[in-house]
């Protein structure tokens, strides 16, 4: 008998005599189901390839990746040279086993490792690293988890440094979050440790190589064709405005269906701390911010290239989202002449866009009193489109909103058109309606006097 049960009969002598007075066992709660990944089991294998690859491969082979006829040839050698590898280092593979292990090297090579096949999946939206052994999707405005995981956080830390170099970007302990783009548009974020306590997180809001049209838009239930139509007149008219809404909710989508409104013949200034819009006309100049180098000069902050933009001509003003004192200098160019402006914001409704274009002016330093910052907003921006991101995943436009100006010290505002919702169907889908409000916009004026003449049914008239 062990020590441990001669223990407990010394202690509990009813047991020891099998006393049948023995105690329920503790309810347990049930276990969180864990997502269990799959080990990797050629793990070793492939760092011995990609070794002997870095080796054998010409460095200046790789500079022609970016054409896609280079690429496919690449692509075709480096399979060469992987198959040749295998053949001397671990013959006893299948082909579908092989297979795996090309398509991880040349992903590794050529590609961002692991979250290359992510990249490449149409109906993915967006991909999110939390450290390498969690990987997200979001599919249909839905997140999922993935089986796709890292070797460690310096494989991550690779993949971060293998987007953010070729655009002139660094990450590192003194510089611990980044802004960046892939060669297809797509927005990233990464962020490292210290600041990121779950290891190197990448954060990539994925672009589509043909940009999304309002048409697209429209049979997605965005918005409707009398939406549609109302705004390019807005647009056309050169009305500024300002597309509002939380994170995901498809300002910059909204920003590049709203821009394609633009005559081709007009000089387009785009602003962008990273550039992601995807404007079709052919006089367009992008512009991007630059963060500080490693000694903490040469920053250009969105403010100092809207300052510039002025004096370059600008036919549109389109800055990609303001948060900061550049919002000031974005209201002055709006109500001196460069009309037709468009940029993009954080805020749940019209009303607190407008609150936090206030907050934002007074960042600039600028020791305004609140009721000229108000008279420069409301004389500046004409019309706000409220979107969100509902329940369901759906994205929607829910508000276009007119400002109308001041009433004292208040900014007055009027819905043109709202949505309604009515419920949830039985597939969890929101149930709602995008109406007319009935009540025509106080610049009809201006829209006529361009020439553009909509229809009374359009708000809701007869």
């Amino acid at each position: 008998m062990s020590l441990l049960r001669r223990l407990e009969r010394k202690h509990n002598p009813q047991t020891a005599k099998g006393s049948t007075q023995s105690q329920p066992p503790a309810e347990t709660p049930p276990a969180r189901p864990v997502l269990v990944r799959k080990i990797d089991p050629f793990v070793k294998l492939k760092s011995k390839i990609h070794e002997e690859l870095v080796a054998a491969v010409d460095p200046s082979l790789l500079s022609g990746a970016e054409d896609p006829g280079k690429k496919q040839e690449l692509e075709r050698k480096l399979a060469e040279v992987v198959e040749e590898i295998i053949d001397g280092e671990a013959s006893h593979l299948t082909g579908s086993e092989r297979q795996r292990v090309t398509t991880d090297i040349i992903d590794e090579v050529m590609g961002f490792g692991p979250i290359t096949p992510l990249l490449a999946d149409p109906s993915i939206s967006e991909v999110m690293v939390n450290g390498p052994k969690q990987v997200y999707v979001e599919r249909g405005g839905r997140l999922e988890t993935t089986d796709v995981a890292f070797r460690d956080d310096a494989h991550v830390m690779h993949i971060i440094e293998k987007i953010v170099a070729p655009i002139g970007r660094r990450i590192d302990e003194s510089m611990p979050m980044v802004d960046a783009r892939l060669p297809d548009g797509s927005r990233v974020n990464a962020i490292i440790p210290p600041l990121s306590l779950n290891g190197p997180v990448i954060t990539i809001r994925k672009f589509a190589a043909d940009p999304l049209t309002v048409e697209d838009l429209i049979g997605f239930g965005t918005l409707t064709a009398e939406m549609a139509e109302f705004l390019k007149a807005c647009v056309q008219v050169r009305l500024n405005l300002v597309v509002s809404g939380g994170t995901g909710s498809g300002k910059t989508t909204l920003l590049n269906v709203l821009s394609s409104f633009i005559p081709t013949d007009e000089r387009i200034v785009t602003i962008e701390d990273a550039a992601e819009l995807q404007l079709r006309q052919d006089h367009v100049v992008s512009l991007e911010s630059r963060p500080p180098n490693i000694e903490g000069r040469g920053a250009i902050a969105i403010r100092d290239l809207v300052r510039n933009s002025l004096r370059m001509r600008p036919d549109r003003i389109v800055v990609g989202e303001v948060r900061g004192g550049e919002a000031l200098d974005m209201l002055q160019a709006m109500n001196t002449g460069h009309d037709g402006s468009l940029t993009t914001g954080h805020a749940n409704t019209p009303r607190d866009m407008l609150a936090r274009l206030e907050t934002m002016v007074l960042m600039a330093g600028m020791e305004l009193p609140v009721r000229a910052i108000r008279e420069q907003i409301a004389s500046a921006i004409d019309v706000i489109i409220q979107t969100t991101r509902l329940r369901d995943g759906s994205r929607k436009i829910v508000q276009v909103t007119e400002v109308q100006g001041m009433e004292g010290d208040v900014i007055t505002l009027q819905d043109i058109f709202v949505f309604e919702q009515h419920g949830v169907d039985e597939d969890g889908k929101i149930v709602g309606r995008l109406l007319p409000t009935g009540i025509r916009p106080k610049f009809m004026d201006v829209l006529e006097a361009a020439g553009v003449f909509l229809g009374s049914e359009l708000f809701g008239g007869y």
